[in-house]
């Protein structure tokens, strides 16, 4: 798909990626508020997002479908192509588990997020055997070359997340994991489900490549992690969860109550509106 692009869209983008990949450091961790639709993006552009990046649970539950590899390929395109329009920032994509169900179905969903303008995904293995997963990355990362754009591959490990396997092996897992992804061509490793200063620094260290957490209430700074040497930190779909407990708040007192007091702070009409304009 991407052998379509003319020669500058395809060197601005290259630019992207590269300039999206030189964000990833310790000393200055990139955060992410996770964006799910245009106007979250921009909204996130214009707070000062030095990127974005989608959440592929926010993006689901926008579209009428569970997270979890539910929700068709084109759909996903489609929304991603939408936001990397609508921003001047990079732009990563969470393609879940990759939308296919081969090495080859993650390669075409791979081209496809490269030809609606981002630089960037996450693709995570969840239950799926390491080995079968480090194929899939492979694939991604062919694609990727293919296409001549250094996509950053952000490989989820999932057990943490997932309490896979006993507590005691779980950090060596973990490390195992991120090792065999990137040999297979993953360009950082994502770990969510594990915030604790001690685990954050034992996997900083033993992972050669850029770290990435989940964080939400509760977690270390930004900062922080960095300190730990994190250079990656997400809010995953804690952004869009935070903005459907409004839709449910204010219907429930409006229905129960008669009252509208949960819309106190709302964003001004006109400030939103403009920014969609811009």
């Amino acid at each position: 798909m991407n052998d379509t692009l003319d020669p500058a869209r395809r060197a601005a983008q290259v630019a992207r990626a590269a300039a999206f990949a030189g964000l990833h450091t310790p000393a200055s961790p990139l955060a992410l508020a996770n964006a799910w639709d245009v106007a979250s993006a921009r909204l996130v552009e214009a707070a000062g997002g030095a990127a974005v990046a989608t959440t592929s649970a926010g993006v689901a539950w926008s579209l009428g479908a569970p997270d979890g590899d539910a929700l068709a390929r084109d759909r996903v395109l489609d929304l991603v192509s939408r936001v990397a329009a609508a921003v001047s920032v990079p732009v990563t994509a969470d393609i879940e588990g990759g939308f296919g169900a081969d090495p080859a179905g993650v390669a075409e969903t791979v081209a496809g997020v490269l030809a609606a303008g981002a630089v960037g995904i996450n693709i995570e293995d969840g239950d799926r055997a390491p080995a079968d997963h480090a194929e899939r990355l492979a694939a991604a990362r062919a694609a990727a070359e293919t296409a001549g754009i250094p996509l950053y591959v952000n490989a989820r490990v999932d057990t943490y997340l997932f309490g896979l396997g006993g507590p005691g092996g779980r950090l060596d897992e973990t490390l195992r994991r991120a090792a065999a992804y990137l040999e297979a061509g993953a360009t950082g490793i994502f770990v969510p489900g594990v915030t604790d200063p001690a685990t954050v620094a034992e996997l900083a260290k033993g992972i050669g490549a850029p770290l990435n957490v989940l964080v939400g209430p509760g977690a270390p700074s930004v900062a922080e992690l960095g300190a730990l040497g994190v250079a990656r930190v997400s809010l995953g779909s804690w952004v869009a969860t935070a903005a459907y407990a409004v839709v449910r708040r204010a219907a429930e007192e409006m229905l129960r109550e008669g009252t509208y007091t949960s819309l106190a702070g709302s964003l001004p009409y006109g400030e939103l509106n403009a920014l969609l304009k811009g």
